[in-house]
């Protein structure tokens, strides 16, 4: 049995520049970090005992007889990937947050799966091949409007610069900031859960079917990666990043009129007014988790203002996806296999006698 462990991640700076529509012609930058909330992902040969092949877990209970029947995309696409040969197969998945919440779910999903299915093979990838191969599976197998960060993220880990280059490749930068100033960002951030789930894809293609014409804000977006990076390596005020956050939201919600929504809108204003600086809705938008920037001394007023959503606290994590668990199941499967059919040999050549 293999045990994958991903994180999930939360976008700062620059999202949307990271679709291929937009940085294949005019190069993309994010600036991203992971958290330590996790998906899990366990995968195992199946014996063969049972009257299916293939068993996936997750919100649904699949039992199959062949990939191609199999619901998830993710879990059909990636196996039909990977090419995969064998009797029998079970895949698990838990999380720590739940999907379509705009922390990257699907992505870590695909990550820590890819990981787990190739380690099960005995193949071991880097995390740059792992980060590729992601991208192709959600971009043009499963064929999904999702941008290339997630992907990234979740298998690099870490707070990174991720520059989208126009040729189609990318390079990862990561941030190089002093705990004291990792922790003091940290003590500034909190998470919320709007309780509204949503379809990051819906949301993205909204705006991405006519990318071009949102120049003006992807530009400027993009920008601020920039002088994010330039506050949190510096010595100056923390503050300046809220005040950033709150610019970026500002002309995220205008690239479409899915990005936000009226309670969105209601529940960012309480926020500001309890005394967060800025914020953003993580992922496309839509719903999901929010993320907001407050002073420490404020944020038991917002809390209370938001005594009845889910309030999250966190960590940044710095590893991505690991296997957490690796035994070997296969050898031993194998040579259980084969004792059995030694046993049923001998009991044949007694009966003969």
């Amino acid at each position: 049995m293999i045990i994958s462990r991903t994180p999930y991640r939360i976008s700062f700076f620059g999202g949307g520049t990271d679709y291929p529509a937009w940085y294949l012609k005019n190069g993309g930058e994010v600036l991203s970090a992971t958290i330590d909330k996790y998906c899990y992902i366990s995968s195992r040969y199946l014996p063969p005992f049972f009257d299916h092949k293939i068993r996936v877990v997750w919100s649904q209970n699949e039992l199959c007889q062949d990939v191609s029947e199999i619901k998830h995309p993710s879990v059909r696409e990636t196996l039909k990937y990977l090419a995969l040969e064998t009797q029998g197969l079970e895949i698990y998945h838990q999380g720590d947050l739940p999907a379509r919440s705009g922390v990257g779910s699907s992505s870590s999903f695909t990550v820590g799966l890819l990981n787990a299915i190739c380690t099960l093979q005995g193949e071991m990838i880097d995390k740059h091949q792992l980060a590729e191969r992601s991208i192709h599976i959600e971009q043009n197998l499963i064929k999904e409007t999702v941008g290339s960060q997630d992907q990234v993220s979740a298998a690099y880990g870490g707070f990174n610069h991720i520059r989208f280059l126009t040729n189609g490749s990318f390079a990862v930068n990561p941030i190089e900031i002093g705990q004291d100033r990792i922790n003091d960002l940290n003590q500034h951030l909190m998470l919320f859960f709007t309780g509204v789930a949503r379809t990051a894809e819906k949301v993205a293609e909204s705006y991405v079917v006519d990318i071009e014409t949102k120049e003006k804000q992807l530009c400027s977006m993009q920008k601020m990666v920039g002088e994010a990076i330039s506050t949190l390596t510096g010595k100056g005020s923390l503050e300046d990043i809220g005040k950033l956050l709150h610019e970026a939201w500002l002309r995220k919600s205008s690239l479409s009129k899915l990005v936000s929504n009226s309670y969105v809108d209601k529940m960012y204003s309480v926020a500001r007014e309890a005394g967060a600086l800025g914020g953003k809705l993580c992922g496309a938008g839509g719903g999901g988790f929010m993320l907001l920037f407050v002073p420490p001394e404020k944020q038991s007023t917002v809390k209370e203002k938001f005594h009845k959503l889910v309030h999250v606290p966190f960590d940044f994590e710095h590893e991505g996806t690991q296997i957490i668990f690796h035994d070997k199941q296969k050898r031993y499967f194998e040579e259980e296999e084969s004792r059995a059919q030694n046993q049923i040999s001998s009991f044949l050549d007694l009966k003969d006698l």
